[in-house]
């Protein structure tokens, strides 16, 4: 099983060396993922895909753990 930092690493260098990989990142995550690297997310799962800018950042904010929403563990999932 591949970490989520591991994971993530390897899709953004797979973007960087090969275009129309990173705009079918970029247009449906999910499929290209699948499609390049064999992992198939959840139905429940929601992939949000962005290009930073070199004068942007995107910071994400995960739930509150005090919310009880608690972001899915994806080392748990069978297919990474």
């Amino acid at each position: 099983m591949l970490s989520e930092a591991i994971l993530r690493n390897q899709v953004i260098q797979k973007a960087w060396e090969d275009p129309g990989f990173k705009q079918r990142l970029l247009t449906d995550p999910k499929a290209a993922l699948q499609e390049a690297l064999g992992i198939q997310l959840p139905d429940d799962i929601t992939l949000k895909t962005v290009e930073e800018g070199s004068n942007e950042f995107y910071l994400v904010i995960p739930p509150s753990p005090a919310s009880g929403v608690m972001k899915t563990d994806f080392n748990t999932l069978s297919t990474w």
